[in-house]
């Protein structure tokens, strides 16, 4: 699978409140959470973020309260994927359970600047930065991992392998 989109810049620690502020937790449907990804810390990020744009942020990206919201937020805004150096083990497990794919590389991080293209390869581990030429490897993810994630998330993933056994009979 390869994602491709400009990047998003923020720096260490961005929290889920800062991803999506907790006056939304009453708010369910992801197109009305993607309305207020970011608005606290990125006021035009929610009117400006595109279809496949991607965000990079630097350590512990997600951390905080264990809201689902927050990747939902993310995801619903169109985001094609997170890159950082690193994530709150919650927000990474959340993020996987709704097929937002997460990747780790603490030199893309630091390197890829606001606004530039970035080209992501999620099955072989490859960030490309389109504007500086730039690559970096990250670990690729584990095939039941990948197939979470191609199916949309945990959900998805379940209805498929329960249509799958009931095909096999």
């Amino acid at each position: 699978m390869i994602l491709r989109g400009r990047a998003w810049k923020y720096g260490d620690n961005v929290d889920t409140d800062a991803i999506i502020p907790a006056r939304y937790l009453n708010v369910s449907d992801a197109k009305e959470l993607a309305a207020h990804c970011m608005e606290d810390i990125a006021p035009d990020f929610p009117s400006s973020v595109r279809e496949g744009d991607i965000i990079v942020a630097g350590e512990n990206f997600g951390c905080g309260s264990s809201r689902e919201h927050a990747p939902i937020a993310i995801k619903g805004a169109g985001v094609s994927c997170v890159i950082a150096a690193s994530y709150a083990r919650i927000f990474y497990r959340n993020a996987i359970n709704i097929g937002l794919p997460i990747l780790e590389s603490a030199e893309a991080a630091r390197d890829i600047e606001m606004g530039q293209e970035i080209e992501v390869d999620i099955e072989g581990g490859f960030i490309r930065n389109l504007t500086s030429g730039a690559e970096y490897h990250t670990s690729a993810y584990p095939r039941f991992m990948l197939a979470v994630i191609n199916a949309g998330g945990l959900v998805g993933y379940t209805v498929r392998r329960i249509e799958e056994k009931r095909r096999r009979g």
